[in-house]
């Protein structure tokens, strides 16, 4: 066989092969990939337009010192004045958090979780979570986060997670009330995006993304979507001097008037942004005007790992006017994204203004 002959039958191969995996009978909807085929605008973003807080981040994405030295240099390359930890954690996990990040404390604010060592056991009450609580602010902590509840309980906390126990448990409120005291906020996560509630099959509008994190309703004391919806609001309207900031959108970007009518009723209940900007580029001109109307009360955050793509995406779509691209390996939805074009007073305010009045309460 010529060499010309054994390169022409590797390019038939290879053909044949291509031409296999997109057969539309067997495509797979994780393979999905499409390209954007319109000639339109294709905004660069090499910084963000005005200064930025990222109020949702968390210390596995850096855990040493040279790791916190590049996040910060592309802090610096991006705009990023400050980023909060949601470390989840107490005793020594976050002392060690802490001590590893206390160098740069100016670009790094560490807040600590709630303490649930024994809350399973009959007769338990939040006394020893309290006093551990004031000695994680005294060792540095700056608020409380990020807690956590999909549906089973407060699952994100270290290191003992509080299974079953759900935010508004009446056993929680001295912890509240002395984050109140103690002027600290706390960043709470109830349910998941409606997607990961729906059933599994063809007419899922988010499959793609929520069968790999779809939840199990199967299993006993499970709270629904709404009922966590609910059980938020209980935690913020029976603590009304704790400042709370529920965190990605509430998880309710699929009815904005739910997270709406909450932010308008609760004057100490903030939300950000964070991991969700994907949900909500799909539908740009209501994601734009609810964030237009509530702008006063909501903060940037990421909530993924730092890197250029998650900067520049982010920013592109609070930033811009771009139509119709793709990040679907970034964030999972086979859909295309679409800037919001916000407002500059807008910007300000989502990017660093009420972080700012959250930190210096």
């Amino acid at each position: 066989m010529t060499v010309t002959r054994f390169f022409s039958l590797l390019l038939l191969l290879g053909s044949t092969q291509v031409s296999f995996s997109q057969n539309l009978d067997s495509l797979l909807l994780k393979n999905y990939r499409p390209k954007s085929v319109y000639k339109i605008p294709v905004t660069k973003i090499d910084k963000a337009k005005y200064p930025v807080i990222d109020m949702h981040s968390h210390d596995w994405y850096a855990q040493n010192t040279d790791e916190i030295k590049a996040w910060i240099s592309l802090m610096d390359q991006y705009g990023i004045d400050k980023v909060v930890i949601l470390t989840q954690s107490t005793g020594a996990r976050f002392d060690s958090i802490y001590k590893v990040y206390s160098p740069y404390l100016d670009r790094f604010e560490l807040w600590c979780g709630f303490d649930y060592t024994g809350y399973n056991k009959p007769g338990w009450s939040a006394e020893a979570a309290v006093k551990e609580l004031e000695r994680c602010v005294k060792v540095g902590a700056r608020g409380v986060g990020e807690l956590g509840d999909k549906g089973l309980g407060e699952v994100f906390s270290e290191p003992v997670p509080g299974y079953g126990m759900h935010p508004d448990d009446q056993r929680l409120q001295p912890l509240y009330q002395k984050c109140a005291e103690l002027k600290i906020p706390v960043s709470i996560h109830v349910a998941d995006p409606i997607w990961m509630y729906e059933p599994m099959d063809s007419t899922n509008d988010g499959l793609m993304n929520a069968y790999k994190w779809r939840l199990d309703k199967t299993k006993p004391g499970f709270r629904g979507h709404d009922e966590m919806i609910k059980t938020l609001e209980n935690v913020v309207r029976a603590n009304p001097k704790t400042t709370f900031i529920a965190c990605h959108l509430a998880n309710s970007e699929n009815d904005f008037s739910v997270l709406g009518r909450l932010l308008s009723t609760y004057d100490n209940l903030y939300t950000d942004l964070s991991a969700h900007l994907a949900e909500i580029a799909t539908i740009p001109r209501a994601a734009a005007a609810f964030l237009e109307k509530y702008g006063d009360k909501v903060v940037y955050g990421t909530d993924y790992h730092p890197t250029k793509i998650e900067y520049e995406i982010t920013f592109r779509i609070l930033q811009t006017a771009d139509e119709h691209f793709y990040a679907t390996e970034h964030f999972g939805y086979h859909w295309p994204l679409h800037g919001l074009n916000l407002s500059d007073s807008t910007l300000k305010k989502i990017y660093s203004g009420n972080a700012l009045k959250i930190l210096k309460k």
